[in-house]
C-alpha cells in the first residue's frame, strides 16, 4: 500500500480523473485481440500497456486502473482462449498491478484493480461460482497491494450485488458501475434501483462506465443521483462512459450497432466535447470522472483542462496543448489562425466526410441476456456452422426493437 491520500479522501477533498479505454486502444495498436478483449498484453506486450498508462498519467489522470479487464480465468478459457492455460489468470492479473503500480509511483496516482461481469454468471452459474471467479482475481490485488478496486461493466444488478460483497472481504474501498443507459439493467431493473442496490450493498462509490456516450450516460447518472437521495443514502458517484456518439442505440448500448467494433470511428467525440462532458458531470455532483472505451489520452486531458481549477493545476500534457486551440495563432495559415478561439471549438459540428452515410444506424436488438440459451459460454472454439445459425437469426430477427429515443434509423 501507498502513503498517498486515499480514493475516497480524494473524493471528499474534490475531483478524481480517471483514466479511458485500454482494450480499444490497444486492439487499435495490435496488442489485444478483437472478439475476447482479454489482457494478455500484460505479460505479452508489458512495454505496450506500460506506455498508455503513461500517456494517461500525462494527460491528468490520477488513477491507474490495473489492465484486468475480463482477466477472470473462466473469460481466459472462453470460446478457444488459450491464455488462461498459457499465461494463467493469476500471472496475467500480478503483471497487470506491477506495470500500474510502476507508473502511478511516477506520479501521484493511485492504483485500482478491477473485475467484470463473467461468463459462469451469463451461463447460469450459481453465486458461489461466480463469486469464485472473483476470488482469484481479488487475491492477486490483494498480493499486489492496489490501493481499490473497481467493479465495472456489469449488465445485470445481481452479479455485481455478488462481486461487491466478494471485494469487501478484501477490506479495501470498492467502487462499483454498471454498464447501462436509462433504461436499466438487461433483467428491467430501473437505473434508479440499481444505484440504490449497490449502496446498499456496501460500494463506497457507485456508477456508470461503457456502452453509452457521455451524455446519454450522465442521463442516466440523474436517475440513479434521484433515488440515491429519495433514499437518504450518501455515496460518492463515478461516471466513465464511451467516447463514442451513441443516440440511436438500443438497451444493449453500443454493441448492439452494426458498427461495433470495426466501424465506430466516425462516431468519435471531440476533445472539445469532452469538456462539456467534465463540466455537466461535475455540476450534478459526480466526483470521479474518467471515460472508457474509446477514450484516448487527449480525451481524458480535455476533462482535466475543463476541470483545472477545482483541481487546481493543469496536467502535463497541456504543456504541449494551449487552452481552446489557441496554439493555432502559431500556424503558418491564416484561415487555421482564425480559428485560434473558445468561440470557434465549442460550437463547432464536425462532418463525417461520408456523404453517403447515414447519420444514424439501427441497432440489432436481439434481447438476448443471461438466463437464454444462446449467451451460454463455452471453453470450445466457436464453429462456422454456430455462426451461420447466427446469422440466420440476426436476418430474422435484428432491429426489431426501439431505439433508446424511438428515432427511424436509416438501415
Amino acid at each position: 500500500m501507498t502513503s498517498k491520500k486515499s480514493i475516497l479522501e480524494r473524493l471528499d477533498e474534490g475531483v478524481v480523473v480517471g483514466d479511458g479505454g485500454f482494450v480499444f486502444a490497444l486492439e487499435k495498436r495490435g496488442y489485444v485481440k478483437a472478439g475476447p478483449w482479454t489482457p494478455e498484453a500484460t505479460i505479452e506486450h508489458p512495454e505496450a500497456v506500460r506506455q498508455l498508462h503513461r500517456e494517461f498519467l500525462r494527460a491528468g489522470s490520477t488513477v491507474m486502473q490495473a489492465f484486468t479487464f475480463y482477466a477472470s480465468d473462466d473469460k481466459l478459457a472462453n470460446r478457444g482462449n488459450e491464455a488462461s492455460q498459457k499465461l494463467t489468470c493469476a500471472a496475467i492479473n500480478e503483471a497487470a498491478c506491477e506495470l500500474a503500480r510502476e507508473v502511478a509511483d511516477e506520479g501521484d496516482a493511485l492504483v485500482a484493480g478491477g473485475i467484470s461481469q463473467t461468463p459462469t454468471y451469463l451461463s447460469g452459474g450459481s453465486k458461489e461460482e461466480v463469486q469464485a471467479q472473483y476470488k482469484q482475481q481479488l487475491d492477486q490485488f490483494v498480493k499486489c497491494g492496489v490501493d481499490f478496486l473497481i467493479c465495472e461493466y456489469f449488465e445485470h444488478i445481481e452479479e455485481l450485488e455478488w462481486a461487491i460483497e466478494e471485494s469487501l472481504k478484501t477490506g479495501m474501498a470498492v467502487c462499483a458501475n454498471m454498464c447501462i443507459g436509462p433504461e436499466g439493467d438487461l433483467h428491467n431493473v430501473s437505473v434508479g434501483e440499481c444505484g440504490v442496490r449497490m449502496a446498499r450493498a456496501g460500494a463506497h462509490v457507485v456508477g456508470l462506465n461503457c456502452h453509452f456516450d457521455p451524455m446519454t450516460t450522465l442521463d442516466a447518472m440523474q436517475l440513479m443521483k434521484d433515488a440515491l437521495d429519495e433514499a437518504n443514502l450518501k455515496v460518492h458517484l463515478m461516471c466513465q462512459p464511451l467516447a463514442f456518439n451513441t443516440p440511436d442505440v438500443s438497451k444493449q448500448g453500443f454493441i448492439d450497432l452494426p458498427e461495433f467494433p470495426f466501424g465506430l470511428e466516425p462516431r468519435i467525440l471531440t476533445r472539445w466535447d469532452m469538456h462539456a462532458y467534465a463540466r455537466r458531470a461535475y455540476d450534478m455532483g459526480v466526483r470521479y470522472i474518467g471515460g472508457c472505451c474509446g477514450f484516448e489520452p487527449y480525451h481524458i486531458r480535455a476533462v482535466s483542462e475543463e476541470l483545472s481549477k477545482e483541481i487546481g493545476k493543469l496536467p502535463e500534457g497541456s504543456k504541449k496543448h494551449d487552452p481552446w486551440g489557441t496554439g493555432l495563432k502559431m500556424h503558418t495559415k491564416p484561415w487555421v489562425r482564425a480559428r485560434a478561439s473558445r468561440n470557434y471549438w465549442e460550437v463547432l459540428q464536425p462532418a463525417s466526410g461520408r456523404p453517403f452515410a447515414p447519420s444514424l444506424s439501427k441497432p440489432d436488438a436481439w434481447g438476448v441476456t443471461k438466463g437464454s440459451e444462446m449467451l451460454k459460454q463455452q471453453t470450445a472454439r466457436t464453429k462456422d456452422e454456430d455462426i451461420s445459425k447466427l446469422q440466420e437469426y440476426r436476418h430474422t430477427h435484428s432491429g426489431k426493437c426501439p431505439t433508446r429515443h424511438g428515432i427511424a434509423a436509416a438501415s
